[in-house]
């Protein structure tokens, strides 16, 4: 496997970081190209998740996928996040598809996978690609940035939908602009078929979230599967032991850890 750093520049001329984790070269092999899983990792807009970041990369790897983690600009950063955070998926997706060949990867198989805050990131870039309004502003075409399919965990789709009060010196870095504050409300039967998964018991952002965005996707007829677990509270990530934050025990949670392998089997029979 080859490691390396990438820096892009999106559509509003900002530069951004992209880790990429790329299979060797193996020409035996019947279908010698692999599938793109970009990863969009939470982390409350004011960091990256390193548990939503390269360990999934990794797992996403051992099924077969080339995969990058995909940084984006935060509260802390110069600048506003939007919509320069849904840029960066764009631009992400239009580069590894113009570079396939390069990074054996098959252009019709770019799947953005968005936890939590970066749900909101990933769920809001396929707003954009779809929005004339952007795609004018912007310069780019829907074909160009959109990817072939979504996996959304535990996703912040309603800036509102939180399950604790923002502190009144924040409440300006809330987005004023409803199609960006919700990002169900950009869904059109050109959005991605998505998979999503969610903790039933998640005190943070609220499941009313994926309620929201299925809704949307059945409302314009958009193929999608979602999962939710009676427990397992908030940023899960794999669920696995070995991911397991010192003081929070529940995140080993074998029966949600299933979100992983569910994907794997809704993307296969996505793709047949």
């Amino acid at each position: 496997m080859k490691v390396n750093d990438l820096t892009l520049t999106n559509f509003n001329q900002r530069k951004f970081n992209v880790h990429t984790y790329i299979l060797g070269s193996i020409g035996e092999l019947v279908t010698p190209r692999h599938p793109l899983a970009i990863i969009v990792p939470g982390g409350s807009f004011d960091h990256l998740s390193q548990r939503e970041s390269e360990p999934v990369a990794l797992a996403f790897n051992n099924c077969g996928f080339n995969s990058v983690v995909m940084e984006y600009n935060l509260v802390q950063d110069e600048g506003d996040i939007y919509p320069d955070a849904g840029l960066d998926v764009l631009t992400t997706v239009k580069y590894f598809r113009n570079h396939a060949q390069e990074y054996q990867i098959d252009p019709n198989k770019i799947v953005t996978i968005g936890f939590s805050a970066g749900g909101h990131v990933t769920s809001f870039a396929n707003s954009m690609a779809n929005s004339l309004k952007y795609q004018k502003e912007f310069g780019f075409k829907s074909e160009e940035v959109l990817p072939n399919k979504t996996i959304l965990g535990y996703p912040l789709i309603n800036l509102t939908k939180i399950g604790f009060d923002i502190p009144e010196d924040e409440q300006d870095k809330v987005p004023q602009d409803e199609f960006i504050k919700d990002s169900s409300l950009g869904v059109t039967t050109n959005t991605p078929a998505t998979f999503i998964f969610h903790a039933w018991d998640d005190p943070v952002v609220l499941v009313t979230n994926t309620f929201e965005y299925a809704e949307a996707l059945h409302d314009n007829k958009v193929p999608c599967e979602v999962h939710i677990f009676n427990r397992g509270g908030h940023g899960f990530s794999l669920a696995r032991k070995d991911m397991v934050v010192k003081g929070r025990e529940w995140q080993e949670n074998p029966h949600a850890a299933h979100w992983f392998e569910l994907a794997q089997e809704w993307l296969t029979s996505e793709w047949q």
